[in-house]
């Protein structure tokens, strides 16, 4: 502590402020927004419930920057969608694109069924109960079904890009809150193999 106290005064703040986002983000991933209070935060952190207010102002702006996170990878590799006619294999680019955005959402699902960050699973569990919770997740899946919609052929494209990502949050829901034996029980490869004719027949392509 006597450390502490000799660091210049802006790296101790910031050392404060880590110290309750990591308070923060581990109450609100087991508990959830509501009833994780700024009490509950501060006596975590080791400082007085006012300091957390007078470093974020409210527990909305506490939440929004605890849960800050980067968009996860995949989702295809962004190649950009092949619409109208092109004489020179577009029926084959289309294929090679929906193929890797099939590919590309199925590499994620190590991460969802993995070990999810605190960041993450404060959203997940808030996102249906808070309006923060709710845009920030709209956010991060909003990127995800942009990068998986310009892979796919068709006017149609978000909407079918927006079915294959909420596919694999259900199963992330299923497999980190609900904690369904029938997914946390069967290896990671098998469900992919199980959900790679859903995804594929969502594209709109044959899957032959």
């Amino acid at each position: 502590m006597a450390e502490e106290t000799a660091l210049p005064r802006a790296e101790r703040r910031r050392r404060t402020e880590a110290r309750i986002l990591d308070a923060a983000r581990s109450l609100f991933a087991d508990m959830g927004y509501e009833r994780a209070t700024i009490r509950a935060v501060a006596k975590s952190a080791g400082v007085d419930p006012a300091l957390v207010m007078q470093y974020f102002g409210s527990k909305q702006e506490l939440f929004q920057r605890a849960v800050e996170v980067t968009p996860a990878p995949g989702g295809g590799s962004g190649g950009g969608q092949v619409r109208g006619p092109d004489p020179g294999g577009a029926q084959a680019a289309v294929e090679e694109a929906v193929e890797e955005a099939v590919e590309g959402l199925l590499e994620t699902l190590p991460m969802k069924l993995g070990e999810l960050s605190q960041s993450r699973l404060a959203m997940l569990r808030s996102m249906l109960t808070h309006p923060e919770a709710a845009v920030s997740a709209r956010r991060a899946l909003g990127e995800q079904i942009d990068r998986v919609a310009e892979t796919l052929p068709g006017e149609d494209a978000r909407l079918r890009a927006a079915l294959m990502t909420l596919v694999l949050l259900g199963v992330t829901v299923g497999h980190q809150l609900l904690e369904l034996d029938e997914l946390r029980d069967v290896p990671e490869d098998e469900i992919a193999r199980l959900l790679r004719p859903s995804l594929r027949a969502l594209t709109g392509q044959d899957p032959r």
